[in-house]
């Protein structure tokens, strides 16, 4: 039981955060456009986890795997889910790429950052 997992709560509100500023959303507008409401996204910011459809509408919305954002005695490494929730919300924003190409540069940065920490863990 000590490989339980749980929901980086900091780490999913930084990246709606992140998304919410380079569409120029405020917090009641991102959170009608997830489909959530607008109390679980300020629960959020005090600590406190969202429940289970909540959290499944905002990682859908942010268009990363849900893995990115548990953490648990087994991922002592969290450095993947930030990096990549900090580089999606900005590669959406730009106007220059088109979706398929920010797609293709979501799974190229989720790679390498797998890659990465594959390559930190310990071989035995």
């Amino acid at each position: 039981m000590g490989d339980e997992l749980t929901v980086d709560v900091q780490s999913l509100h930084a990246s709606l955060d992140k998304a919410r500023e380079s569409l120029g959303l405020s917090w009641r507008q991102l959170a009608k456009e997830i489909g959530v409401s607008p109390s679980t996204i300020s629960r959020m910011a005090n600590g406190l986890k969202p429940d289970v459809t909540a959290f499944a509408a905002m990682t859908t919305w942010l268009k990363l795997p849900a893995e990115d954002f548990y953490v648990g005695n087994d991922r002592g490494d969290r450095d993947e889910p930030d990096l990549v929730a900090q580089l999606v919300p900005l590669l959406r924003a730009r106007k220059d790429l088109k979706r398929e190409d920010i797609e293709y540069l979501e799974e190229m940065i989720g790679a390498a950052a797998r890659r990465f920490r594959a390559e930190k863990e310990p071989r035995g």
